[in-house]
């Protein structure tokens, strides 16, 4: 499980404050089990801040605090601070990464399922899409995905596997693979019905819950091998 410490704090000096956490960071490099660090400056009070940090279990926030690198950079975080800073020890019950809700809908709703009303829905009207088969380098507007999408379930019948997720900031990047048994026409080549399998990588970039933009980078080289045209 999960495991997530709040360090609340107040100082007068945050730039000495960043300087420790990259002594921190610097100084415990193969050492530390912390995954991710966030720290938040509160609006209303410029001196309050809170830090936190998450771990991929409990058992590793206690080795990671019996670091000595740690317990020295403790100390000298309490000297910047006014007081003494609290600790909130938490176990994560939910973590939902919103973004890639979104984007797993995308596949699995509107590829797969041919829901193409959902695109209206999670593209924004002026998105911007990037597809290395395309001769355009961007194309703008929603209407793209519809195209695409009819185009591609016309001429296969296929899958998505989604094989990994990571999500940074606005984008969230999915690995596939894909499996389509050809029965349509495409990109000049008459059905086979062969069944061929590529892998790809979709990075969408979000803005207000909505797909902004996207970046497509698959291999289509190994499918047009497998139908037979190379």
């Amino acid at each position: 499980m999960k495991f997530v410490q709040i360090i609340d704090y107040k100082t007068e000096r945050p730039e000495g404050m960043n300087e420790l956490l990259d002594k921190w960071v610097e100084q415990t490099k193969g050492k530390r089990t912390a995954t991710h660090s966030l720290i938040g400056k509160d609006r209303s009070d410029a001196s309050h801040y809170v830090e936190i940090v998450e771990f991929p279990s409990h058992e590793d926030a206690v080795k990671n605090s019996k670091l000595p690198e740690t317990d020295r950079i403790f100390r000298e975080m309490v000297d910047l601070c006014d007081g003494m800073p609290s600790f909130t020890d938490l176990d994560v019950v939910r973590d939902e990464q919103l973004n890639t809700a979104t984007a797993r809908r995308f596949f699995h709703e509107i590829a797969v399922g041919g829901n193409l009303d959902t695109i209206d829905e999670i593209f924004a009207g002026d998105y911007r899409d990037h597809d290395i088969i395309k001769e355009e380098e961007t194309v703008i507007g929603r209407n793209v995905m519809r195209d695409d999408v009819t185009s591609w379930r016309a001429a296969f019948d296929f899958t998505f596997n989604l094989d990994s997720q990571i999500a940074q900031g606005d984008d969230v990047v999915t690995r596939w693979t894909w499996t389509g048994t050809h029965q349509g026409e495409f990109m000049g080549v008459q059905p086979t019905g062969k069944v061929c399998t590529m892998t790809g990588t979709t990075t969408f970039r979000f803005r207000g819950g909505r797909i902004q933009e996207g970046w497509w980078h698959y291999d289509v080289m190994s499918l047009m091998r497998q139908l037979g045209t190379l």
